[in-house]
């Protein structure tokens, strides 16, 4: 090798660049015929056990019995701030498990995804192919091939 040698371009140089601006990718194709549903819903502190809708907060739990209305089943709950809350509270609550009064009290909520078998939204892209045959049939009317002998 010539270390002197000028005629080297670096790699990105030698690719033809073609003029204009690049094509718009193609976004109003098909979609994924099962997209995933969320799930908000309200869980014990304590056990996890998902609370109805519109449960009331000044019960226990239905399965354990820990108090709903607590620091650690409230949204604002947070161990690394001042008097472990995020809101501005004057007093600081001891038990973070056990029933209080505070009025800055919202619901902790998760949301999480629906995985269950019945909560994907139906095919509507036509009938689902129940045999090889009609797989075949509907790949050869798709590309307009000449059915086989």
């Amino acid at each position: 090798m010539d270390p002197n040698r000028t005629d080297h371009k670096p790699s990105g140089e030698d690719r033809p660049r073609h003029p204009g601006p690049r094509p718009p990718i193609d976004v109003t194709g098909p979609r994924l015929p099962r997209l995933v549903q969320s799930i908000t819903a309200a869980r014990c502190y304590n056990c996890a056990t998902t609370l109805p809708p519109g449960a009331d907060f000044n019960t226990k739990c239905p399965k354990c019995g820990a108090d709903l209305h607590c620091c650690k089943q409230c949204a604002q709950f947070e161990p690394s701030t001042r008097f472990q809350c995020l809101k501005p509270i004057p007093v600081r609550i001891a038990l973070k498990d056990k029933a209080n009064k505070c009025t800055l009290f919202e619901p902790r909520v998760t949301v999480a995804r629906d995985a269950s078998p019945n909560s994907a939204p139906p095919h509507t892209n036509g009938a689902v192919p129940r045999s090889p045959s009609d797989a075949r049939s509907a790949f050869d009317a798709l590309f307009k091939n000449k059915p086989l002998p």
